[in-house]
């Protein structure tokens, strides 16, 4: 008989340069712990590992929820109590108007689904050095240049915003802001929020706001990229409900915009997906709104 070589099977080329950092130092964290090593852990945002308990009445409603077996598929884009959940604590914030959301498997999958649905190969999106290295992920999945713009380590982490116009090409299709800041937790003041407005305006870019610690913030005023005048129908905003409720496993994020174009390119990605998870979705509704928790999914 002929002899038949099999092909070596290989991973795709488009993941050869994909790296996330957070996870990666996770394997050399635990190498050096079987060594004996003490390792403190501050790479993974997870109040959960800190001692903070998630609450009984999202437990609660997790429990009822699977009980009264509401454990199918979702709509693609959320439940409709998750939805009105994410719209009402984005009014809190003062947000209003907010007509098109969608509900993601963590702020994660919102990122993926924003830069998928809006970013062509052979176009770019500035990112920030350092950046959370979701973004880079991404990018490297899909094949999209990395285009890089530096906050300044020597004046607190501040944005370089001449470096970032700089760094704006032709192809060049949004702005990656994240406020407050992951990994350098710096706070974006009012002032930088409008310069960057003006320079999404003048360059007709979008804007990417990843505003997942945005109830973490201990000093200053944290002022939302929706916030600006002039600009929401250029910004996507980036959210999660499980981190702000020490559920982070839940992976309850969403997809925020006032822009029902960007909605409708995103949510063709959320579709064939197919859906959230049911029962995280009911726990997220009951987490924002903790005085209906009770037959909150009815």
């Amino acid at each position: 008989m002929p002899v038949v070589s099999i092909r070596e099977i290989t991973a795709a080329r488009r993941l050869d340069n994909v790296r996330y950092a957070i996870r990666d130092l996770a394997v050399l964290a635990d190498q050096l712990v079987q060594q004996g090593k003490k390792i403190l852990y501050l790479n993974v945002g997870d109040p959960n590992i800190y001692d903070f308990q998630t609450p009984a009445h999202l437990v609660e409603a997790v429990a009822t929820a699977m009980r009264d077996n509401k454990n199918g598929y979702a709509p693609s884009p959320g439940i409709p109590q998750a939805v009105e959940a994410i719209r009402s604590e984005a009014v809190r914030k003062g947000i209003t108007s907010v007509q098109d959301v969608f509900v993601t498997s963590g702020a994660s999958e919102a990122v993926d689904a924003c830069i998928t649905a809006l970013v062509n190969p052979g176009e770019n999106i500035l990112t920030l050095r350092p950046d959370y290295p979701l973004y880079s992920a991404v990018l490297c999945k899909l094949g999209i240049e990395i285009n890089t713009y530096d906050l300044n380590e020597e004046d607190g982490w501040q944005p370089d915003l001449v470096d970032l116009e700089n760094k704006i090409t032709p192809k060049t299709r949004a702005i990656v802001l994240i406020n407050p800041n992951n990994p350098t937790g710096y706070l974006y003041s009012l002032k930088e929020m409008e310069a960057l407005k003006n320079i999404c305006i003048k360059h007709n870019l979008y804007l990417f706001s990843d505003e997942a610690y945005r109830e973490f913030c201990y000093t200053g005023e944290y002022v939302s990229a929706m916030h600006l005048d002039g600009v929401k129908e250029n910004v996507v905003m980036l959210d999660t409900i499980s981190k702000r409720y020490s559920a982070c496993g839940a992976r309850i994020g969403a997809l925020v915009t006032k822009n029902k174009s960007i909605y409708d390119a995103a949510l063709k990605f959320a579709q064939a997906r197919l859906s959230p998870g049911m029962v995280e979705q009911i726990a997220g509704a009951a987490a924002v709104c903790f005085s209906r928790a009770v037959g909150i999914y009815a």
